[in-house]
């Protein structure tokens, strides 16, 4: 395929800034032609997809617009009906088929997610808290300037630091930040393990359209997008989800729960997710920690599980193992490659080390994002079959461990085993809630080029 036109895209949809904080600003837009000016005025802020040859900027901007957003800058009604039927409903109507119910259902979310009001996002990532401050004061100065929006919240979040250290763990002490794919045309710095597996056991880039509008996907055919084309192409779709983590409730279930399993308080831990807390995939070293693999790039992501279908290395219902099941479930692993979406976001709230104090009502959690072309067949299947149903795993209705919705207290997670004295199998039961939501929505992240149409209300369906 032709080169990308990086210049056209939003940089946080080509590339992880790892920056280590981050403000997401949620406006809300009264005028439409005061709005259309506001969007017009922060094009020049935009950062896009260009490489950064003269040095890492200290702080970048992204913006994104809830369906409501783009109807409250009047786009043609014949524009906002071409959507996707996902994106048009937003993700609180979407609760009952992503599983969003009981502690987690729309109800329970944070006040600005309950009321319908956000219509676009303003993401600003800085590599320092001086930075990040004078950054947003920019943003809130321009929305001022041009009275296009109104400020409704704003959620801080930012890398974890242990030992004065940024990390990339989140509460729970899981390193993060592993797996997302490469994508055919998207520079990065890419390892084996991260695209899609071919017949001679070597990794490919999936095909762009699978994370970009206007291009092929796997199936060789073009996203559901908007008209006008010219007004999806070079943009994609963004979830947003306020996780909360009850780190106090999984800290005890590990505690209360080890002692009954012979492999250890690490070891069952890392059964959980499918990696121990370094990020050493247990996959390829199911008795202990190795920073020889994570420290590898050519070894911490290039791993299968067609030799372990019985899941006694990795369990079958851990959490990488679901959410990216890799060769498991055949068809040459065109299922997976369907189904892959590209993770952003940081943690949010106080860290807590293993030997401080926590409680379940401290504000902290993952702000996760989610990058992908087709909500619907990416990251709502994910959700709905992979982490709140296990059928595809041969699993029957099991959640995963952590982030599954384990309304009843009654869910079970299976610890496939062996022989061996510290690899048994083991079940943990009567699952609490480890994660519950506190809201969020999906997004439309455009181009460029669409952003300029909106600022200059030129977006025309015919």
């Amino acid at each position: 395929m032709s080169k990308l036109n990086e210049t056209d895209i939003q940089g946080f949809v080509l590339r992880g800034y790892n920056m280590p904080f981050a403000r997401y600003l949620f406006l809300h837009f009264d005028d439409a032609l005061l709005a259309a000016a506001l969007v017009h005025r922060l094009m020049r802020e935009i950062t896009t997809g260009q490489r950064w040859d003269t040095g890492k900027p200290q702080s970048t901007v992204n913006i994104a617009f809830t369906h409501r957003g783009l109807a409250a800058l009047n786009l043609p009604d014949a524009t906002l009906l071409s959507f996707p039927v996902e994106f048009q409903q937003g993700m609180k109507k979407r609760a009952a088929i992503l599983g969003d119910t009981g502690r987690n259902a729309p109800d329970q979310w944070d006040e600005l997610w309950r009321e319908d009001q956000v219509h676009a996002w303003l993401g600003v990532n800085a590599s320092t808290p001086e930075a990040l401050n004078a950054r947003c004061a920019d943003m809130v100065s321009i929305m001022r300037e041009t009275k296009g929006a109104i400020l409704l919240a704003a959620q801080d979040a930012a890398s974890l630091v242990f030992n004065g250290v940024p990390t990339t763990k989140e509460h729970f002490g899981y390193t993060d930040g592993f797996g997302n794919p490469d994508y055919l045309g998207v520079e990065r710095s890419s390892q084996p393990g991260q695209g899609k597996l071919m017949p001679d056991g070597k990794w490919a880039p999936l095909a762009t359209g699978e994370l970009l509008l206007g291009y092929a996907d796997e199936a060789g055919e073009l996203p559901v997008a908007p008209v006008p084309h010219i007004l999806a192409s070079n943009g994609t779709f963004m979830v947003y989800r306020k996780l909360h983590q009850n780190l106090a409730t999984f800290r005890t279930y590990l505690e209360e729960h080890a002692p009954l399993y012979s492999g250890g308080k690490e070891k069952l831990a890392s059964k959980f997710i499918g990696r121990w807390r370094d990020g050493t995939p247990i996959e390829l070293s199911p008795d202990h920690p190795d920073e020889s693999i994570t420290q590898d790039p050519s070894r911490s992501t290039n791993f299968t599980y067609s030799a372990d279908p019985e899941g006694t290395r990795c369990p079958v219902g851990a959490h990488v193992r679901r959410v990216n099941p890799r060769d498991a479930f055949g068809f040459d692993g065109k299922l997976i490659n369907r189904r892959r979406i590209t993770r952003r976001g940081l943690p949010y709230g106080p860290s807590a080390a293993e030997d401080e104090p926590a409680s379940d009502a401290d504000d902290r959690g993952v702000i996760f994002i989610a990058l992908n072309a087709n909500i619907s067949r990416q990251f709502e299947f994910v959700q709905q079959q992979w982490i709140n149903y296990g059928n595809d795993a041969r699993l029957g209705n099991e959640k995963d461990m952590l982030l599954g919705n384990h309304a009843t207290g009654k869910g079970r997670f299976v610890v496939q085993g062996d022989a061996t004295p510290t690899n048994p199998p083991f079940i943990c039961g009567n699952l609490p809630n480890f994660v519950e939501l506190r809201g969020g929505d999906y997004f439309f992240l455009p181009s460029i080029t669409a952003l300029g149409m909106i600022g200059m209300g030129l977006v025309d369906p015919r």
